[in-house]
């Protein structure tokens, strides 16, 4: 009769090799939980920052990113507002959008005003708001009050501030035809927001200006020059008072203590303020077409293209119209970083 030895205790345990951890942390079949690390603080640190940038990325990418790329598509398809809804994604490619934006009638020519009033209302608000932060840098009684005063045009609904300037200007009842026949004698009341062209003496001199085109350059003027205002003086506060008493103690004037100690100081900020304003200016529509409607010389291409969307129901050509000021735009501000930008930086 044969008997069977009893097992060492751990015999067994050393015939059976121990088994891997399995893929959910445990050492094998009913064993103990393997223990994860904790996050460290930089894999928290990415994760709060995804959290934080995801809602901003998802409302950039469909407020700005869906909509360039949906009028992108409709620049190259025969596309009309009544059939907008029937359309597939990708249609009958074709060019001739494009090529009708640069021989329909009217472009160049609107194209140009765009670039008068550009150039003009950029130049005048920066250079009037720089004129109002050089006299309100110093301490006076009342300093604060106008400071604030400053800023109505530019925080003010423009609609409501548009509205004033036409009752303004109106020929029939407007106090600037009224101060001008009392204090200037003029004749005939002026047309401002209607007349295209109006002649003037000068000197023994006849010409004709723009007259609708001066007056909307001079609402955008007086209704942005607080944005460059608020740039420039916001500079001048930081520019050190020793500066400019070194400059007076040697006996420079105020002009040149302005050319050589305070714009130099200044040049990096006007030439930021500059591209920032013509970029807003020259895509700028409701300015223009409160005042006008773009009559009068005053056809700007973003109120053209806005004629083209509501009284053709082209959305083809008026998608096609905006792609190619978007690239007129991207030339111009190219042409400007490639040989301006560190000119500007190296004379700062």
């Amino acid at each position: 009769m044969s008997t069977t030895s009893p097992t060492p205790p751990g015999a067994a345990a050393a015939r059976s090799p121990q088994r891997p951890p399995t893929d959910d942390g445990r050492t094998g079949p009913g064993g103990p939980p393997k223990r994860r690390r904790p996050p460290t603080g930089a894999a928290r640190e990415n994760r709060a920052g995804l959290a934080f940038v995801t809602p901003t990325f998802l409302v950039v990418l469909v407020v700005v990113v869906l909509p360039i790329l949906w009028t992108v598509l409709l620049a190259f398809q025969h596309a009309r507002l009544v059939d907008i809804q029937g359309m597939s994604l990708f249609g009958d490619w074709t060019l001739d959008n494009v090529t009708g934006v640069f021989t329909s009638p009217g472009f160049w020519a609107s194209l140009w005003t765009t670039l008068l009033y550009t150039i003009g209302a950029t130049a005048g608000s920066v250079v009037l708001g720089l004129v109002a932060a050089l006299a309100l840098r110093r301490p006076f009684r009342g300093r604060g009050l106008l400071r604030g005063s400053m800023l109505l045009p530019y925080v003010a609904p423009v609609v409501a501030v548009a509205f004033v300037w036409e009752i303004a200007l109106s020929p029939q009842f407007g106090i600037v035809n009224e101060w001008g026949g009392t204090l200037l004698g003029w004749d005939d009341p002026i047309a401002f927001l209607s007349t295209r062209s109006f002649d003037v003496s000068l000197l023994g001199l006849h010409f004709d200006i723009p007259l609708a085109l001066l007056t909307v350059v001079a609402f955008e003027t007086w209704r942005y020059f607080p944005f460059a205002f608020l740039f420039l003086l916001a500079r001048l506060q930081a520019v050190p008072d020793g500066l400019e008493e070194a400059a007076k103690v040697d006996g420079a004037t105020h002009t040149q203590r302005f050319r050589y100690v305070l714009l130099p100081q200044l040049m990096p900020v006007i030439a930021l303020l500059c591209v920032l304003r013509f970029i807003m200016t020259f895509n700028k529509f409701d300015d223009v077409y409160l005042l006008t409607g773009g009559g009068s010389g005053t056809d700007v291409v973003a109120v053209r293209v806005y004629d083209f969307l509501t009284a053709r129901f082209d959305v083809g050509a008026a998608a096609a119209q905006a792609l190619v000021l978007a690239a007129f735009l991207t030339v111009l501000l190219g042409v400007y970083f490639t040989f301006f930008a560190k000119k500007v930086q190296e004379e700062a």
